[in-house]
């Protein structure tokens, strides 16, 4: 089966060893994704909606690449470092996948890796 590594370019990849997105036969598994744009600049600073609607773009431009789309994703993983804000992470996952539906998960974490970030997510799309 082949294997096919999509990178962003970001530093962190080949420091730490990771890829943006993975695809296996009709598999694409998408790395935990966070809200800093090209530049390294955080997106939607304190904005739980605003970082979740920028995180869910970013996915769907990896995907893209992959062959896939937002509709072919089966399951989201929410990371997030304030569950009591889950109505506003909900609210910008529901605005892409209300018709999709994927399996998903939001669990709450004591932080990632810098203090700005407030979510988190991974994909999993089979086509």
């Amino acid at each position: 089966m082949e294997r096919i590594n999509f990178s962003s370019g970001a530093k962190w990849e080949e420091i730490v060893g990771y890829s943006r997105a993975v695809k296996m036969g009709n598999t694409i598994e998408i790395t935990g994704t966070v809200a800093v744009d090209d530049n390294d600049n955080l997106v939607g600073e304190n904005n739980a909606y605003e970082q979740t609607k920028f995180i869910i773009k970013k996915i769907e431009k990896v995907l893209q690449r992959a062959g896939a789309s937002l509709k072919d994703v089966v399951r989201t993983r929410m990371f997030v470092t304030d569950i009591s804000r889950w109505q506003e992470y909900g609210k910008a996952h529901g605005e892409f996948f209300k018709d999709i539906r994927p399996c998903t998960s939001m669990i709450e974490i004591k932080g990632l890796i810098e203090p700005g970030y407030m979510i988190e997510i991974e994909a999993t799309a089979i086509l």
